[in-house]
């Protein structure tokens, strides 16, 4: 009798083993070697060199000094060439100006409001902007000014700011604690790694409040020079950048976004002979790591 009670306790722990078993939940995608070369395959994971390599063989021998830089704001993702080699900055240094004239108006040190005159010699008789064409004597608010440095990269909107609103000594502090250490406003220096420093602080919240966060990156897009990183881009893609043009120089630095992709991209030149060339490139370029960025 204790001999078929022992062997049935055995039969219904074995029994209740099985039944565990079988009622196991397997996950469909356990981690094999098959279900990750799957899963790679619809969402392959970014590659520096990867992206470098597509960059570099579509610039080939057409520049000789460039540098390309990017910065995925949703991961720890970058891919740079001579990302920290210092240019002249051109217009770029436009946007350290107005992101510390911004932290400024924040604190009640700057009126967006006042009105500045402008004198015969502040007129800045070169590069891009439409100031320069009105007479001695023509007032505008500090707003007006910000706007026009912005979307049409006036550069006697530029120095206006710069020289009696705020002052480059104060915008080259802002420039040190943002450690933008390869920056230098009265020489005109940057490089990529710096910009991609204050980009980065201005879409996050860094510099000034949401509003007048919201209100600066509204002058940073839709300006009178589409032709370079937005050029090619979808439509309802949203960049926020800042041009930069001089002899030999074609730059355009600033963020792309478009659904929850979000990525700095930066593009600075030196000895370009043909600035036209140069511009279309630089839309290539754009586009191409706008689709590697979107399909990774």
């Amino acid at each position: 009798m204790m001999f078929f009670l022992f062997i049935g306790v055995i039969g219904a722990g074995y029994l209740m083993r099985s039944l565990n078993q079988n009622n196991e939940v397997i996950s469909p995608l356990a981690e094999t070697s098959e279900a990750k070369s799957i899963f790679n395959f619809i969402n392959p994971k970014k590659d520096t060199d990867e992206l470098r390599g597509r960059i570099k063989n579509q610039i080939g021998s057409v520049w000789n000094n460039y540098s390309v830089y990017v910065s995925d704001f949703n991961s720890a993702f970058t891919m740079g060439i001579n990302e920290s080699t210092i240019f002249t900055a051109a217009s770029v240094n436009k946007v350290p100006i107005l992101a510390a004239l911004y932290d400024e108006a924040q604190k009640g040190k700057v009126n967006f409001d006042q009105i500045i005159t402008l004198r015969e010699d502040d007129i800045q008789d070169y590069g891009t902007g439409s100031i320069r064409y009105d007479p001695p004597g023509t007032t505008y608010s500090v707003k007006t000014l910000v706007r026009l440095a912005a979307q049409k990269s006036d550069n006697t909107a530029a120095h206006l700011l710069a020289n009696y609103v705020i002052g480059l000594g104060v915008v080259q502090t802002y420039v040190n604690s943002w450690r933008m250490i390869q920056t230098d406003m009265a020489g005109n220096k940057t490089s990529n790694k710096d910009m991609e420093i204050l980009f980065r602080n201005i879409l996050n919240g860094r510099v000034v409040n949401t509003a007048l966060t919201a209100e600066l990156l509204g002058f940073l897009k839709d300006s009178d020079f589409e032709d370079r990183i937005p050029g090619l881009l979808p439509k309802d893609t949203t960049v926020y950048h800042k041009i930069g043009t001089g002899p030999g120089e074609i730059h355009d630095v600033g963020v792309v976004v478009s659904g929850k992709t979000k990525y700095y991209i930066g593009i600075l030149t030196e000895g370009v002979s043909d600035a036209d060339a140069a511009a279309t490139l630089s839309a290539q370029l754009s586009k191409t790591v706008f689709d590697y960025m979107k399909s990774h």
